[in-house]
């Protein structure tokens, strides 16, 4: 036994404890990942006085040579240029593009018109739809706890609804869009590098025309005209790129329990920026709305984690 041990000590780690470098590098990029997601309004609130579509058409410009660059350091940038070989992949790339350009629209003129608030409700609805999608779509089957997080949610929509008396629609279509694009990226084979790589080139064509457009309607554009803008827009690339490098390096090394269950760390932190950095209103009617969608979050966290130590995946 002491030679083993021995053997162990002078050959290198054990598999167990390379197992846990694994598990902490991958909570340390999930962190990193969720961290930045949640620290985008703080980001996109620098931008808040320019148009919200010259804004979401420089995160595609910009995404673009940041992912092909990127795939290129890889090597594989043939492989995210094959993903249009097909038709049937073209379309589905296209209105996957569709769908994540509509979600990182919204979100700019949500920040930028200080609803922050509400687009934190929308993200902390996502996972709950997402649930439902996979019930709907995928055959998936509900715990009870599940059930009962579902109906959380969706009291604390018709809360929202009937104290405020205005529908809750922004965070509503966040959640949907951002819940269709995880469906399409889920059910089709393509890297999380891959696929934005290629929804970056899909919603670039779409870019420019809209950024002649405002300029032909006398829109005032902000790139090329403020230098610090300028610098700003431009990074637009590399801050929607890096969380989901980030993300999949995480989705690699943890399991997907308490990937699900770490993901509430965007919406908290918007949360906050929110209320203590933005001064968004919060009144009793919002305060009650996030009572619920918290049990609900804990109810399916509780969940995911239960399910994670009867898998016993890592």
């Amino acid at each position: 036994m002491a030679a083993e041990s021995g053997s162990d000590s002078a050959g290198g780690e054990s598999a167990e404890g390379l197992q846990n470098r694994a598990s902490l590098a991958g909570i340390l990029h999930a962190l990193a990942a969720y961290g930045l997601w949640g620290g985008n309004p703080l980001f996109f609130k620098l931008l808040a006085g320019v148009n919200a579509f010259e804004v979401t058409a420089h995160r595609a410009l910009w995404s673009l040579p940041v992912t092909a660059l990127l795939l290129l350091l890889i090597g594989r940038l043939r492989q995210g240029l094959a993903l249009l070989s097909s038709w049937r992949m073209a379309r589905v790339m296209v209105l996957s593009a569709l769908f994540i350009g509509t979600n990182w629209g919204f979100f700019v003129w949500a920040v930028a018109s200080g609803r922050t608030l509400e687009a934190s409700l929308g993200y902390y609805i996502n996972p709950l739809m997402n649930m439902a999608v996979g019930y709907i779509f995928l055959g998936e089957r509900f715990s009870p706890r599940q059930w009962l997080a579902i109906g959380l949610a969706l009291s604390a929509v018709v809360w929202l609804t009937v104290s405020a008396g205005v529908f809750p629609w922004l965070a509503l279509l966040l959640a949907m869009s951002f819940t269709a694009y995880g469906y399409l990226r889920k059910t089709m084979p393509a890297g999380p590098l891959d696929g934005l790589f290629v929804e970056s080139l899909v919603l670039s064509l779409l870019a420019v025309p809209v950024l002649l457009l405002l300029s032909g309607q006398g829109v005032p554009l902000a790139f090329g005209k403020d230098g610090t803008l300028s610098l700003i827009l431009a990074a637009c690339g590399p801050v929607t790129v890096a969380p989901l490098l980030f993300f999949a390096a995480a989705a690699r090394r943890i399991r997907l329990s308490t990937l699900g269950v770490m993901q509430y760390l965007a919406p908290t932190l918007m949360f906050l920026t929110a209320v203590f950095v933005f001064g968004d209103p919060f009144d009793r009617d919002h305060a009650i709305a996030f009572v619920l969608i918290w049990l609900a979050v804990a109810l399916y966290s509780l969940d995911a984690l239960r399910a994670g130590r009867q898998d016993g995946r890592t």
